[in-house]
């Protein structure tokens, strides 16, 4: 409950804040101003429809619109926010005129074209998908050299439409990988769109076998309809589970911490042989020290997203061991992606889209 009023409360004062800004700095008539302000209020409010039902029962090119302007919106808020506290700090040190805040258009019109600039940077930033490129030795017993292709984070729904994940499948099936490993997130936040686009059969264009894991939306969308979009798609989904492929390749996928009673690490592991290379796929990168103790070679994870957008990509950093990037505890090395897709607003500020080819080759002896 107190959760939900902080979620609700800081947009709203973040708002406030900003509204009192526009007011002061826009040369318009008062008339224009309350349009202005009012529209500002309607794209953020709209938040609360995008990430509940009610999309699902709207058209679906309003619903796509409803989603992408209100999360777009969020991120907007923020950086006006941080912008005018800048300039609000700097008319408090006597660096910036009072004028500049009041009734100016060459302040406004900086602004808008400073907030233009670094939206249209962050889009193309997002849109750029970065190719990350991991080789690890292993003693295992595979029975070849192997090349994976490593994803998080799709996030296909209302705003990652097919057009952009037949994009996503072309790069995949260009690294001719012997198998695609999924670390949750598939589904945003609703299966709807990916049904309407006919996802599941662009999954099935994917020239190698796919494994994945569950993530924390793909419970927000229902476990059952998750599950049989998985299905349909031909993709392996391993709910605290695992599988051995046909090169002896162990892949773990453990159930998101979203169910509670999900297995621990150790329980996955413990009737599996010492000679098989392990991967772990587990969708939020808690406690790391579990895979370590269990003796996991390698521990795939997302959710993190690097936070998006700066200065959130902060934020992660201070909660998460390894918020982003390769890590190692012992002998257990782990990845966690900032996703190959987003949720929400499509902007890249300070962070990158990304998928990850892992090759695992077999040590001379």
């Amino acid at each position: 409950m107190y959760g939900f009023l902080l979620i609700l409360l800081i947009p709203i004062a973040g708002l406030s804040y900003l509204s009192w800004h526009l007011w002061c700095i826009l040369p318009l008539p008062s008339s224009i101003k309350w349009t202005v302000i009012i529209l500002c209020w309607l794209a953020v409010l709209l938040l609360f429809v995008s990430i509940g039902s009610v999309l699902d029962h709207l058209p679906m090119a309003l619903a796509s619109i409803i989603y992408n302007v209100s999360t777009s919106s969020i991120f907007v808020l923020l950086y006006g926010v941080m912008l005018f506290l800048l300039l609000d700090i700097g008319r408090l040190v006597r660096l910036i005129p009072r004028s500049w805040l009041y009734s100016n258009w060459i302040s406004t019109a900086a602004i808008v074209i400073f907030l233009t600039a670094v939206f249209v940077y962050g889009n193309r930033n997002y849109n750029r998908k970065v190719r990350q490129s991991i080789s690890v030795g292993t003693d295992k017993n595979i029975k070849k050299d192997l090349r994976l292709v490593l994803v998080s984070d799709l996030h296909l729904g209302y705003h990652n439409r097919a057009d952009e994940f037949r994009r996503w499948v072309d790069m995949i099936n260009s690294e001719q990988p012997d198998a695609v490993l999924i670390a949750g997130d598939i589904i945003d936040r609703s299966v709807r769109p990916l049904r309407e686009d006919s996802m599941a059969t662009i999954f099935r264009q994917i020239n190698a076998p796919i494994y994945a894991s569950m993530g924390n939306h793909e419970f927000y969308a229902g476990v059952s309809e998750a599950e049989k979009f998985y299905a349909d798609a031909g993709i392996t989904l391993l709910r605290d589970s695992t599988v051995l492929t046909r090169d002896n390749l162990r892949i773990i996928g453990r159930d998101d911490r979203t169910n509670v009673l999900r297995k621990r690490v150790k329980q996955l592991v413990a009737d599996i042989g010492n000679d098989e290379f392990t991967i772990l796929l587990d969708h939020q990168p808690y406690h790391l020290e579990e895979a370590e103790r269990a003796g996991i070679d390698y521990q795939f994870s997302g959710h993190t997203h690097h936070g998006q957008v700066w200065p959130i990509s902060w934020i992660t950093d201070a909660i998460y061991e390894d918020a982003f990037g390769i890590w190692q505890r012992g002998h257990t090395q782990y990845y966690v992606s900032s996703g190959l897709g987003i949720w929400g607003g499509k902007f890249r500020i300070g962070t990158r889209s990304e998928y990850i080819v892992l090759t695992i080759k077999k040590n001379s002896n």
